[in-house]
């Protein structure tokens, strides 16, 4: 791991479990165990710091929500696929998972949730897009798409916070059925 990628990892370690705002800077070059002027080479400030976090995890993890929703003929499908997409980060990159859900319910003027703002965004657009591209097909989604992407981006964070709570999200995460059947409880919901 090169410096670069050890102070984002480093520094991504303490944003989730303190919070963006609580940690300084002489925190993160201490538990990276490098010097100010190294982590200033590399990303002029906090903030930057902040945004190249963003950029490493959130654009991958966007770009995976991006291609699971463009190739299937079947809503159920390209639900699963991204509900899958969720459900592996959370498990996966906990840290990364947690801290882009605490940035999206920072207050709306911090600098964080300003950072956070534009993936969130690109997020939910590809969602309502999902809903869009199948409105054809399910006459009752008209004019209705952003309020489909809103519930089940929903469903589908709280699923995840409520298993991490009672220390359950490995085990149920590892089980394929459970992108299954959260899509379907949701389906159900919107043809109801």
């Amino acid at each position: 791991m090169d410096n670069r990628e050890k102070i984002l990892e480093c520094a991504l370690q303490l944003f989730y479990q303190r919070g963006y705002d609580a940690v300084s800077i002489q925190e993160i070059v201490n538990h990276a165990g490098i010097t100010k002027p190294t982590l200033y080479y590399y990303f002029k400030s906090k903030y930057g710091l902040l945004e190249s976090i963003l950029e490493y995890k959130c654009r991958p993890f966007n770009d995976r929500i991006r291609n699971s929703s463009l190739y299937s003929a079947d809503l159920t499908v390209s639900l699963c696929e991204i509900t899958k997409i969720y459900l592996s980060t959370a498990t996966e990159e906990k840290e990364f998972f947690f801290f882009m859900l605490a940035l999206f319910y920072s207050a709306k003027e911090n600098e964080s949730h300003k950072a956070i703002h534009p993936y969130l965004t690109e997020q939910f657009q590809l969602l309502s897009g999902v809903f869009e591209r199948f409105t054809p097909q399910l006459g009752n989604m008209r004019g209705r798409q952003e309020q489909f992407a809103m519930g089940f981006l929903g469903i589908i964070n709280l699923y995840i916070t409520v298993l991490i709570e009672k220390n359950n999200l490995n085990k149920a995460i590892t089980q394929e059925q459970v992108a299954y059947s959260l899509v379907h409880q949701f389906m159900h919901g919107i043809f109801s």
